[in-house]
């Protein structure tokens, strides 16, 4: 067999023959006119001895002194023909004139023998990279196809030890793992483990990381009981990836409970959150969505910071798709931001989501809200259900390139033994000195065909009569009692016309008024007040119910 041939195959040799070509030595005739004797031509010149051409070298020689792993075999059944000393070093003598299959082993074992039917097939050469060999180095296998003097096919087999570089690599895949799972453990950390379950609504959500290594974004949601019988309804996205997100995502959301808190309008919520992101990161920005709803008002009121739109399915299955965002996002300044509203009556499901779960690098965006639209339109069950259903039909799997959040809520029609206990009565308060005994009049008729308790009874008539009073001295009309009760708890809420709210305050022995919010505070299981979007306020306290058993329910969320 001729090495020689093989030679032409190693890196540089042919562009070493093509040199040659191009530029021919020919040889001086030392008899030409003119010409120097050879010993005196080399005394006079300093020129290196001529080099051997690549043919005259001894390519058995050079092949054993290549570092990189050197095999050759030949025909259908790749017949060992030669290896390298540094294929013996690294794998054993090999018995030459056996088939690869017994005669090389770590290559079977490798998966490469398929790869030399390929290159001896196609007549072109293949590659497989980083494989980890029985030796524990790792190596990267070119498969490069040859002709031989009697026009059998043959492979030259060229190894080169890559372990170092897969080393490195294993071990950037590594730090990259423990990153992506830091920041994993830290965004599920700082989402709400357990959601509040407010009395009106039926609510699930879930969150899904994205599958990309270190992918983990700032997405997260919120359920915030605000007392009353309001709910609040939180579910933002902080651009960027990585435990940084997540962190300002922890942020953001522990100051939407705090401004929460103080009940007030989303907008001005969105306003508060605004200012603290600039203050967090100025380069860092969010979008969010703020909504709260009322049972008495059957609408979802909401504010959005550059968020997508919230769909919601009506009882009949219609989608509405709520107003484009009213503001841009969190952290930019300089923007007021405007609350608006959709309906969310008996029989409704709102859909929030985050931009993972219709967003896809191949359609436009409109395209990915109008597939949810339909996705959401068919999806019926328990929230739970429709939330599992929403993501499957997204396509959202382990691999997903980006985070995904989504939150449904569900307002429940509420009919017989169910519906009787929600119930809803009101009075409208004409000022005089016959409203307060009026409006107890009124609560104790409405509490005793509720059937509540005489504890519970005579509390009820005690802090309506309070709020009322309080609403007679300091408010402005009109004023309006109300009463609801859910299965859970007993609401009694005055507004009237004045915007100034209430507060607890010690009143001294000689004081004739400042004690009413005090007692309310005091028998009742919680209170509170707010500003309504009339230029009023509202004034509500709230009494936990009993079970049939005789205790009294956690009050949730307050």
């Amino acid at each position: 067999m001729n090495f020689t041939r093989w030679s032409a195959r190693l890196p540089g040799t042919q562009r070493r023959a093509a040199a040659r070509a191009e530029h021919p030595v020919t040889p001086t005739d030392r008899r030409s006119e003119g010409s120097v004797p050879a010993a005196r031509a080399e005394q006079l010149t300093d020129e290196p001895p001529p080099v051997p051409a690549v043919d005259e070298l001894p390519v058995r020689e050079v092949l054993d002194r290549v570092p990189a792993l050197v095999a050759l075999v030949h025909g259908p059944d790749h017949r060992l023909a030669y290896v390298n000393d540094a294929y013996a070093a690294a794998f054993g003598v090999r018995p030459c004139g056996e088939p690869a299959a017994k005669a090389l082993p770590e290559l079977r074992d490798l998966g490469l023998l398929p790869l030399l039917d390929q290159a001896l097939r196609s007549g072109k050469p293949r590659t497989l990279k980083s494989r980890k060999a029985p030796d524990g180095r790792s190596y990267t296998f070119t498969c490069t196809p040859a002709a031989e003097d009697n026009g059998k096919g043959a492979v030259l087999i060229f190894a080169t030890d890559v372990t170092d570089h897969a080393e490195a690599a294993e071990r950037l895949r590594t730090s990259e793992r423990r990153q992506r799972e830091t920041a994993v453990t830290l965004q599920r950390s700082l989402l709400p483990q357990e959601l509040e379950e407010p009395d009106d609504l039926r609510i699930a959500a879930t969150y899904q990381p994205g599958g990309t290594e270190a992918a983990v974004g700032g997405d997260w949601y919120d359920v915030i009981t605000l007392g009353g019988g309001r709910t609040a309804l939180v579910i933002g996205d902080v651009m960027g990836r990585g435990v940084r997100a997540a962190a300002v995502m922890g942020q953001l959301r522990t100051a939407v409970r705090a401004y929460a808190r103080l009940d007030l309008p989303p907008h001005e919520v969105l306003q508060l959150l605004d200012g603290l992101a600039m203050e967090i990161d100025a380069n860092q920005i969010a979008t969010c969505v703020y909504a709260i709803h009322d049972p008495n008002e059957g609408r979802l009121v909401y504010a959005s910071a550059g968020h997508l739109p919230i769909l919601v399915r009506d009882e009949s299955g219609t989608v509405l798709r709520a107003a484009e965002p009213t503001g841009p996002p969190l952290g930019t300044g300089g923007w007021m931001h405007a609350s608006g509203s959709i309906p969310l009556g008996p029989g409704s499901t709102a859909v929030l989501y985050t931009d993972g779960l219709v967003e896809r690098r191949d359609e436009d965006l409109d395209e990915g809200i109008a597939s949810l639209e339909r996705a959401l339109a068919g999806a019926t069950g328990t929230p739970q259900v429709v939330c599992d259903r929403l993501v499957r039909s997204a396509g959202v799997t382990a691999d997903h390139d980006d985070d995904v959040a989504v939150l449904v809520l569900q307002h429940p029609a509420r009919t017989g033994p169910d519906g009787e206990l929600f119930r809803n009565a009101a009075l409208e308060l004409l000022g005089g000195v016959e409203a307060a005994p009026r409006a107890r009049a009124f609560a104790s008729g409405v509490l005793t065909s509720w059937r509540f308790p005489a504890e519970l009874h005579d509390l009820g008539v005690l802090a309506t009569s309070e709020l009322v009073a309080n609403s007679l001295q300091h408010g402005t009309p009109p004023m309006r009692l109300r009463l609801r009760r859910t299965d859970r708890r007993l609401i009694i809420e005055v507004t009237d016309g004045d915007d100034h709210l209430p507060r607890r305050r010690r009143a001294e022995p000689g004081d004739e008024s400042g004690r009413g919010i005090a007692i309310v505070a005091t028998i009742a299981t919680n209170w509170g007040s707010r500003r309504t979007p009339g230029g009023g306020k509202a004034v509500w306290c709230e009494f936990v119910l009993p079970k049939p058993d005789g205790t009294t329910s956690p009050a949730r969320g307050t």
